[in-house]
């Protein structure tokens, strides 16, 4: 399914300037491809006990184009961030296939898989984990450099010092080390490192959510800043779906591992036609522009991935399901031009009652 839309909200201030020697890529390449992306682990339960088997990840499908960016949402525990990794080549899919820029890198060769890890690249959630405090900030910007091209040591430092000036930091921050920096100039420095190699796809894992409100507007209005010079395709993992609104084109909902509704980010938004999305939606206050939802209760804690049961995954929660939602498992299906997984889709789309727009409405559960 490709990503269409375009980001709907206002920018706010923090907007960085600069240039780097990084060509955009071409408006309409696809940047990855995944079908049916899994993953399983299994689960040692004792001696005596056969290993469990914890899908993770299963049967994920989707498309993004360079300039565009897919929003990946769901509770902590629904398969989000080992998604991103699979896309981003650190751990290997237990099925499916991943094409990065066309180019299967499931099975390609070590050498080919190697020259494909350059075109996706990672952002991680914490700003004060993943840059080694051993470091300046120099040396990390031109590791990956280092390793992957051959470019000498002058011409190394020259594009890292371009890459600080394209995220707005200064000259003089390439000498210091990461504990000088706030968190939001280190998410920054992060970002910087994950562009060195000029990848079309940055995998972005809940990459504001560690920062203050106002701080994550500077790294939100960064990032749409990048990805409108350079073309980059975004695969963003959140939970604040206020962030999901401002920066995705098309948003993908995740519950156990499984892709419950997808499809373009002003319908989902309008009318979620899954129970789920629903809920999710009406557990965000401060949506401005989007109708009240009507207040969702759900009960019941998220099954366990090495049970799960056996018709629709959210069943065990879901207060409109039937005997036919426990018995039977829904598969995606096109419905007003978004994929969703649910028997009752249609009775959403019909009757209309997802939207309550009395502002009196509050909504409780679920936590994200």
């Amino acid at each position: 399914m490709s990503v269409v839309g375009s980001p709907g909200a206002a920018r706010g201030p923090g907007a960085a300037g600069g240039s780097a020697p990084h060509e955009a890529h071409p408006a309409g390449n696809l940047a990855v491809a995944a079908r049916g992306l899994t993953r399983v682990y299994e689960v040692r339960r004792g001696v005596l006990r056969k290993p469990g088997r914890l899908q993770a990840v299963g049967g994920i499908s989707f498309a993004i184009e360079a300039g565009r960016t897919l929003a990946v949402v769901g509770e902590s525990g629904c398969g989000k961030s080992t998604l991103a990794r699979v896309v981003a080549m650190i751990e290997p899919p237990s099925a499916g296939e991943l094409l990065l820029g066309g180019v299967d890198a499931v099975h390609a060769a070590p050498t080919e898989r190697r020259k494909l890890r350059k075109t996706a690249q990672m952002v991680f959630q914490n700003p004060y984990g993943s840059l080694n405090p051993r470091k300046r900030i120099g040396a990390i910007l031109e590791a990956p450099l280092e390793i992957n091209t051959t470019l000498d040591a002058a011409a190394r430092s020259e594009r890292a010092r371009a890459m600080l000036a394209k995220v707005g930091l200064r000259p003089e921050h390439y000498e210091r080390y990461p504990h000088m920096f706030s968190g939001g100039q280190r998410q920054r420095i992060a970002i910087a490192r994950a562009l060195m190699l000029e990848p079309a796809l940055v995998v972005a894992d809940e990459p504001v959510s560690a920062l203050d409100v106002s701080v994550q507007a500077q790294v939100l209005n960064l990032m749409a800043d990048l990805q409108r010079d350079l073309g980059l395709a975004y695969l963003f993992i959140s939970h604040d779906l206020a962030v999901v609104r401002y920066l995705a084109h098309e948003v993908l909902v995740m519950y156990l591992g499984l892709a419950l509704e997808q499809g373009a980010k002003e319908r989902i938004f309008a009318r979620p036609l899954h129970p789920y999305t629903q809920a999710l939606l009406a557990s965000t206050p401060g949506l401005a522009g989007t109708p009240r939802l009507q207040r969702i209760v759900l009960k019941g804690e998220l099954p366990s991935p090495l049970d799960p049961p056996q018709g629709c995954v959210f069943s065990t929660r879901c207060p409109h399901a039937i005997a036919r939602c426990r018995d039977e498992r829904p598969s995606p299906r096109l419905l007003d031009e978004r994929l969703v997984a649910c028997h009752l889709a249609e009775n959403f789309l019909e009757s209309g009652h997802t939207a309550d727009r009395n502002p009196g409405l509050r909504s409780s559960q679920p936590s994200l």
